[in-house]
């Protein structure tokens, strides 16, 4: 059994409210726009941490991080990227790699806009944490925890946080 923690669009942002949030999981998964190389180790230092890189991300955190994440965590296959879309609405690119991999989870972040979705045609869960960072469009940050034990996934909960609240209480 692991918990585990999803955020996306930090844009340099890691701070008391992610922490507090994402204290109790087993790793977070970081679905792009990191914002710097440092982020990213402040984010691992904290957890184990999985990630991609997004577009506003340079060439520092690329050559850490890929495009895509395939991976397994207990028996759920997972695909991960910045710019993937939404159930009907994937990125071209996405939809190629959903296709192919199959995976039970797919996420996306890039829209800054929490979404969580079943896709029936694909069978699979659609997870888009939103925005977690202080920078952009957004008027709350979002984030998102849930326990994958063996192939189940539960107890998903958000996060949500005025986006200048930078502390956890």
């Amino acid at each position: 059994m692991k918990r585990i923690g999803i955020i996306s669009d930090t844009h340099g942002t890691f701070d008391d409210c992610l922490k507090y949030f994402l204290k109790d999981v087993d790793e977070i998964w970081h679905a792009g726009d990191i914002g710097n190389v440092e982020t990213a180790e402040a984010i691992a230092a904290f957890k184990p941490l999985k990630a991609v890189y997004g577009n506003i991300d340079n060439t520092s955190v690329r050559y850490h991080h890929q495009e895509f994440a395939y991976f397994k965590c207990e028996e759920v296959t997972v695909l991960m990227t910045h710019i993937g879309g939404y159930p009907r609405h994937y990125h071209p690119k996405a939809l190629q790699k959903i296709q192919t991999a199959r995976p039970k989870i797919f996420i996306s972040g890039h829209s800054h806009i929490l979404k969580v979705i079943y896709d029936n045609v694909y069978d699979l869960l659609h997870i888009n944490p939103g925005a977690a960072g202080c920078y952009g469009f957004h008027n709350v940050r979002t984030a998102i925890r849930f326990t994958i034990d063996g192939s189940d996934i539960r107890d998903m909960e958000i996060g949500n946080w005025d986006r200048d609240k930078r502390t956890a209480w």
